[in-house]
């Protein structure tokens, strides 16, 4: 299969890398096609021009699109920043996931373009699951990526998984947790 990783962190010493390193390890040694969009290391210009918002998209985001195409399955790997997606990973879903290229409308009607596609995505948070949950946050993380942005261009989400109170972990439990990302995508 060809596996599409679109990543965003800004350290290489985090445990979003680690995990990144594992997914793709997991995923060659199954022996899938596997291309990284470091979305940091690009240097990803995640704001929308007035032209993008009014149908025209330059090479850059042409590039993202084929690489979407191209793809059996997405994994996107970042961290969960003020209870949602890092900006620069919003700005690649608003820049690449284009009207017309992964949703349109017909008869007023939404239709998803990406259909056959499938995502894992992968969280840290700062926050215990307890906390989330508490403020209904954990729902609403759900709520506004898989169905919001995945489910809503056709895309069927495999698995999200959140990664508890990362700062506060230790190496056990991260190390247990990169075991847990070793069998998700060994079964991928």
């Amino acid at each position: 299969m060809k596996h599409l990783i679109v990543y965003a962190h800004p350290r290489k010493e985090s445990f979003n890398h680690a995990i990144l390193e594992t997914t793709v390890q997991g995923l060659r040694q199954k022996g899938h096609e596997v291309t990284v969009r470091d979305l940091y290391a690009m240097e990803f210009q995640p704001v929308i021009s007035s032209s993008e918002i009014l149908g025209g998209v330059g090479e850059d985001i042409e590039q993202e699109q084929e690489y979407l195409k191209w793809s059996d399955v997405i994994t996107f790997i970042y961290p969960i920043w003020w209870t949602g997606l890092p900006a620069i990973v919003k700005g690649y879903i608003e820049r690449v996931f284009t009207y017309g290229f992964a949703y349109r409308y017909v008869n007023g009607e939404q239709k998803g373009l990406l259909k056959g596609k499938k995502a894992i995505i992968i969280n840290t948070q700062g926050k215990s699951h307890a906390q989330y949950a508490a403020s209904g946050m954990d729902k609403a993380l759900l709520l506004t990526s898989d169905k919001g942005i995945f489910e809503y261009c056709g895309i069927e989400v495999l698995h999200h998984e959140f990664f508890e109170s990362v700062p506060s972990s230790d190496e056990a439990t991260r190390t247990a947790w990169l075991k847990q990302i070793e069998e998700m995508v060994g079964k991928a």
